[in-house]
């Protein structure tokens, strides 16, 4: 008799320092048998229904949630949410299931739960019927990933790397790790250790230090020590809740002293690690000033303060008041407007128009950039990934809507306009606009470490900028309410 699995998916990274709140309408929301849709899309939902095709397995349909990094998102989500999916869970759960998969962010919040997958766990175990059911969640590596998370679920396995170039092939292990825990029928635990260290988004890359050497050491550890799986979550900074931070877990069948000694070593390496971290960012002119002397073009500036992929609004005019003061070539930037948008599309093609740009989605913004741009091209925001194992496929799969577009000049400059905040992350999102990356000077670049697989290929030169804004580096800086201290760097 083929296992029956439930599928479901909620996914959302809640930055609770950007001051719009994210209502039901900006989620994508996916129902029953139409989650089959997501075959072949190349997200973490295709890696799991590919796995379970070539499994045998039948898929019990849920739900899926999921809508790109912004503010505090309300309550309605989630008790809609539930609702919906608790519609699908029960009657499954009568008729007979073998299994529970979710597809996760771990690091969303609520106005009223600050570890919501937690919650959601413990909602899904109190249901009549699975309580003791392998319950397997697939997590972003920036979860903030909580102990009430570990208790509930049977096994939580995250992405490898950032940027998240293995979201599928996550969903893939996770699917093969289920499979052999159906076929052994041995029970699987979670053993969970907070490191007490909370790391900002530039520093999460799994190239550089620490990450680098904590997921070798994670993956020696898995093998040295039997363990089915050694998960790290980097955290996201960007997130108020007392969970924020580096957390490590092991998914094993093993007795609990053998998997406390593999986190033991992983949290005293990550202290070891973090008292190396100097995070390094230019001031903006003398950025500026270096790509001048240095000539190495395409140069990135890239700043995190308004990182996209972190809820950043997408629209700080820092990059573009600068560029306008110097006398470069030809430069990019990307920025999100609906409103210029919407102005701009009542018009053609070569025709000029005086707008507002920029300035309007965060209070450490000077404002709109008044300035008079002609139209290049007008379009419907649509493009497929070049790499369909980018970053952004983990959240939107290979088929990618910015929302109405509008390309214009202004001097030298060359403004892509969205409707949609998309975060940078494939050069596809230029060329599919009709602009070629590699033939400008400076691109302008609003993320922290996810646009590299993009961008460096062709870029000579990068520098990281600082900036104001919700996603900036400087934890100090951000108002913890909830954080649970002590915690380094904040407490020495």
């Amino acid at each position: 008799m083929k296992p029956s699995i439930f599928l479901a998916g909620l996914f959302h990274e809640t930055n609770t320092f950007v001051e719009q709140p994210t209502s039901i309408n900006s989620f994508q929301i996916t129902r029953g048998k139409d989650v089959f849709g997501f075959l072949g899309n190349a997200s973490p939902m295709d890696g799991f229904l590919d796995s379970a095709r070539q499994y045998g397995w039948n898929v019990v349909p849920g739900v899926d949630y999921r809508a790109s990094p912004s503010g505090m998102a309300s309550d309605e989500v989630f008790d809609t949410f539930w609702r919906e999916m608790r519609g699908h869970l029960e009657p499954a759960l009568a008729n007979g299931l073998d299994a529970i998969f979710l597809v996760l962010h771990g690091a969303m919040v609520t106005e009223t739960h600050a570890d919501l997958e937690g919650e959601l766990l413990a909602r899904i175990r109190h249901l009549p019927g699975a309580g003791e059911l392998p319950l397997f969640a697939v997590l972003d590596l920036h979860a903030n990933v909580s102990a009430r998370m570990a208790r509930h679920a049977s096994a939580l396995i995250t992405y490898h790397k950032n940027p998240h170039t293995d979201a599928r092939e996550t969903a893939v292990r996770a699917a093969r790790h289920l499979r052999q825990v159906l076929a052994s029928g041995r029970p699987l635990r979670t053993h969970y250790l907070h490191s007490r260290i909370l790391l900002a988004p530039p520093s999460t890359g799994t190239a550089d230090s620490p990450m680098r050497e904590l997921e070798a050491m994670a993956r020696t550890l898995e093998k040295s020590a039997g363990c089915w799986e050694v998960g790290i979550a980097s955290g996201f900074a960007h997130a108020d809740t007392p969970d924020t931070g580096l957390s490590f877990w092991v998914v094993s069948d093993q007795p609990e002293i053998i998997c406390r000694d593999a986190l033991n070593s992983l949290s005293q390496a990550a202290r070891l690690h973090a008292q190396e971290l100097r995070p390094q960012e230019w001031e903006l002119p003398a950025a500026l000033d270096c790509i001048a002397e240095e000539k190495k073009f395409p140069a990135l500036l890239v700043e995190p303060a308004d990182n996209i992929g972190g809820g950043g609004p997408g629209d700080a005019t820092f990059i573009l008041r600068a560029l306008l003061e110097r006398s470069f070539a030809r430069c990019g930037v990307i920025l999100n407007d609906p409103a210029a948008v919407q102005l701009l599309c009542q018009l053609s093609a070569g025709q000029t128009k005086q707008i507002l740009l920029g300035g309007k989605g965060s209070r450490f913004d000077p404002g709109p950039v008044e300035m008079e741009v002609m139209i290049e091209r007008l379009t419907d925001g649509r493009f497929e990934l070049e790499d369909k194992q980018s970053h952004l496929a983990a959240l939107a799969g290979n088929q990618i809507s910015m929302g109405p577009c509008a390309v214009v000049t202004h001097r030298h400059l060359t403004i892509l306009i969205t409707s949609r905040a998309t975060a940078p992350l494939d050069l596809g999102q230029w060329r599919s606009q009709g602009v070629d990356p590699a033939e400008l000077e400076i691109i302008g670049i609003k993320a922290a470490v996810a646009h590299r697989c993009a961008y460096d290929p062709i870029a000579a030169s990068s520098f990281t900028v600082r900036t104001p804004g919700p996603c900036t580096s400087n934890l100090h800086s951000l108002p913890y309410r909830k954080l649970q201290r002590p915690i380094y760097p904040l407490d020495m």
